[in-house]
């Protein structure tokens, strides 16, 4: 159990001589020291004999998630009948899923067993960066299925001219670079600010909420401000999108005489759908939630749930939801080992 009372929590840290905002000289005039490392509380704080429990349990969704994606990406790669703009989005969309658990959960299980807990001043931007990049990108690759769900069904004479292999790859592009924009501007938002006296983070990665809270200066409440509209302009704006796309889509459906072909249609949204409200309705809970007296371990174990449970849930949904691909998994598995039988 770590002691936050303990002088080691507090020692004065060196100098950073980067990322310093303009008010960094009022700052270091009232003798403050500045920090040039962090330490992450995670689990800390929870009872000894729960931690290797937690290592368990988040070791063992963290490979389910690595394989999850990985088969299905394999999957999309040697079944011919699978290369479609949806399953070159849904492979795109697990690249990112498994970027984005990189850059966190490796950490989270070492600090689970570990003592050290500490953190680099760069080390801790790079994980912010990533984590935020493959989010973020994650979020608008759901936003590019939702309208690919609306060409495939609104525009069917169309569709494989409006999403050719060149527009999906355009389209996959430019979501990898909107994520990489916006997790650059929130990683610059927070890492421009001085951070003075405490180190410690209350939390199991480089949160950026948890960091704003380390800060000092006259910045601190606008820079707060701009991650929270960031997050919020992002989640907002990702979830009208895929929200007004679904309303045409269920208008296109409606028009469709016959019950069977309407639930035909419709059952190649479910697994997208699916994804988008475990996924938007976690990170609403994350970003969005009113503050209230909840205790720190509640806020870490509330946490987990988006970056690693959410994750774990994709690839199962997709596999199981989505007939065609669970078919096709089902198919590669019995031709690599059942070679006879097939």
């Amino acid at each position: 159990m770590l002691n936050y009372a303990s002088p080691s929590w507090n020692k004065p840290c060196t100098f950073v001589p980067f990322l310093v905002s303009p008010d960094a000289a009022s700052v270091v005039g009232q003798n403050y020291s500045m920090v040039s490392e962090f330490i992450l509380v995670g689990f800390s704080n929870f009872p000894p004999h729960l931690l290797p429990v937690f290592f368990l349990l988040f070791l063992l969704m963290y490979l389910f998630t690595l394989l999850g994606n990985l088969i299905i990406m394999a999957t999309v790669w040697s079944e011919h009948s699978l290369h479609t703009p949806m399953y070159f989005f849904l492979c795109a969309l697990s690249i990112s899923e498994i970027l984005y658990t990189f850059s966190i959960t490796p950490r989270l299980l070492t600090d689970l067993l570990s003592t050290h807990h500490t953190i680099t001043f760069v080390a801790c931007a790079s994980q912010m960066f990533f984590s935020f990049t493959c989010g973020f990108t994650h979020s608008i690759l759901l936003t590019v299925m939702g309208y690919d769900r609306y060409v495939a069904i609104t525009h069917p004479l169309t569709y494989n001219v409006l999403m050719s292999t060149r527009s999906c790859a355009r389209l996959v592009s430019w979501s990898w670079a909107g994520g990489s924009v916006m997790g650059m501007m929130v990683t610059l938002i927070v890492f421009h600010l001085t951070f003075c006296g405490s180190n410690v983070i209350h939390h199991f990665g480089c949160h950026a909420l948890s960091l704003l809270k380390l800060a000092c200066g006259k910045e601190t409440s606008s820079a707060t401000l701009g991650v929270i509209l960031v997050c919020v302009t992002v989640l907002m704006g990702c979830s009208f999108l895929i929200v007004l796309s679904y309303i045409f889509i269920v208008a296109a459906i409606l028009k469709i005489p016959s019950a069977e072909g309407r639930h035909k249609t419709f059952s190649t949204c479910v697994s997208h759908l699916t994804v988008v409200i475990v996924h938007q309705g976690f990170a609403s809970v994350i970003y969005l939630k009113p503050k209230g007296p909840h205790s720190m371990d509640s806020s870490t174990l509330m946490a987990t749930t988006y970056t690693v449970f959410t994750p774990f849930l994709s690839p199962i949904i997709f596999s199981l939801r989505n007939k065609e691909l669970k078919n096709a998994i089902k198919k590669s598995f019995q031709r690599k080992f059942s070679p006879l039988s097939s």
